[in-house]
């Protein structure tokens, strides 16, 4: 688990002991998440969703493989706006990839979700 992840549960455990927030965790019903940013490099370096691989929306059929090769693996792809991941989704699916979907743009995603920047 990176830094990022550990710093986001650790504050979200001190929000529920101190009764700001009520979570509930079957760690049983836990599944792993491949998040894919399908932006370029640059853009990815300016900032992404923390534990996002980059992997170029024309590159994702030759190198997914480096992130699993688990057809049935959940994959959440996102990009600038939300056009590339859709192009990606589109090339995962025709290579057999099931549970892959496009979570949108990351302008968006970042409201919601933690960010290297």
């Amino acid at each position: 688990m990176s830094n990022g992840w550990k710093c986001w549960l650790k504050a979200l455990m001190l929000a529920a002991a101190l009764g700001l927030i009520n979570i509930s965790v079957n760690v049983l019903a836990a599944e792993q998440v491949f998040l894919i940013d399908v932006r370029t490099p640059q853009e990815f370096s300016e900032g992404h969703l923390v534990g996002a691989v980059n992997i170029e929306y024309q590159e994702i059929v030759a190198k997914i493989s480096s992130v699993t090769s688990d057809k049935n693996a959940r994959i959440e792809l996102y990009c600038r706006r939300g056009r590339r991941s859709e192009i990606a989704l589109d090339s995962l699916r025709a290579v057999g990839y099931q549970n892959a979907v496009n979570i949108g743009g990351f302008e968006d995603l970042r409201k919601t979700r933690p960010t290297t920047q």
